[in-house]
This record gives C-alpha cells, structure tokens and sequence, in this order.
C-alpha cells in the first residue's frame, strides 16, 4: 500500500499550537512551506518529549569536538514565532514519531505517523480493496528553527493547568477535588 509522505525540507513555518482551553485543548503540530499547511494532532507529552528531545540534539552537537555546524545555544530572536496556528484541518493523529540529525543538510529530521488502529474483521478488506493509503510527515529543519520550535513547544505545554500544590495534579477552572493520600 502506498504511503503519503507530506515533506518539508525548509518549511517556511514549524510550530506546535494548541486549540481549546487549558485541560481541554488539542495540540497540533503544523508545518507550512508556501501555500502548503499540514496539521496533526499529538498528545501534550508528545509535544513535550519532542521539545526536550531537539534540545538534547541541539545540546550535544554544540560538545562535538570541531563541530561544523554552528548551533545557537538560545532561540535567535529573529526566528521567535508566537503567532496562533493558522487554518487547521487535522491530516492525522500522531502514533509515533521519530526524531534525529542529518548531518549533510545541517537539520533536525522529524517524522510522524499516524495511529493505526485495525480490528481484525478490517484486516481481511483492506488486503481486498487494497485502497488504504498511509502518511507520514517529515519535516527537516535547521538548528535555528530547531532552536525556536523547542522553545515554543515548551512554552505551549507549560501554559496548561496549574497544578495543585498538595497533590500536583491540574486543577481545573470550576475547581478541584484533591486526593491527597492519609489526610
């Protein structure tokens, strides 16, 4: 079965964005390269694994002994981005996803890919039919933009609920119930 692959090697735009209110939002991450806008849904902690993670990278290859590439070690200015998603039409729920470096272009390289759920009545028409079409998305960027989407995506999880001082759980705006243990 053929796979749907919407790539972006130097997307004009990578960020994550939420829609909703705190402990109801859905997290996206939306790429734009020209007229060309994909948006998938991702769970809150995959958005922020994906910050800590680019990071990581981004750390590491700044202590690589004669490092060719120059890494900034904070967000350039320049590439700050804290404009609100544009149009979103979700192209998919986020399963997993795969982070790494490419060394010959200088990028961050993610790739996502869909939930896949079948049941096993779906297992036997799909080899019939033949018509289900996977995706992915692969998205390259440089370090800079790299840089900036880490910042951003942390700054977006983090403006979710707050969380209980007894029991660290959220607390929600019409009020919160804690559990805490042996009160």
């Amino acid at each position: 079965m053929p796979t749907l692959v919407h790539e972006f090697a130097w997307p004009d735009r990578v960020v994550i964005g939420t829609i909703g209110v705190p402990g109801s939002r859905t997290f996206y991450l939306q790429v734009r390269a020209g007229k060309q806008i994909v948006s998938i849904a991702l769970e809150k902690q995959q958005s922020a694994q994906l910050a800590e993670k680019i990071d990581e990278i981004l750390d590491q290859l700044i202590t690589v002994e004669g490092n060719p590439f120059s890494v900034p070690t904070g967000t350039p200015i320049e590439l700050v981005d804290n404009d609100q998603l544009e149009a979103v039409t979700e192209q998919f729920r986020t399963g997993a996803m795969t982070l790494g470096w490419d060394p010959t272009t200088a990028q961050v390289v993610i790739e996502a890919y869909p939930i896949t759920e079948v049941d096993a009545d779906d297992v036997e028409s799909l080899a019939e039919d033949g018509a289900d079409v996977t995706e992915m998305l692969l998205v390259r960027m440089p370090v800079g933009t790299a840089r900036a989407f880490a910042k951003r995506t942390r700054e977006v999880v983090g403006a979710g609920r707050p969380a209980c001082p007894l029991c660290g759980y959220p607390v929600d705006a019409d009020g919160h119930v804690c559990t805490v243990p042996g009160v």
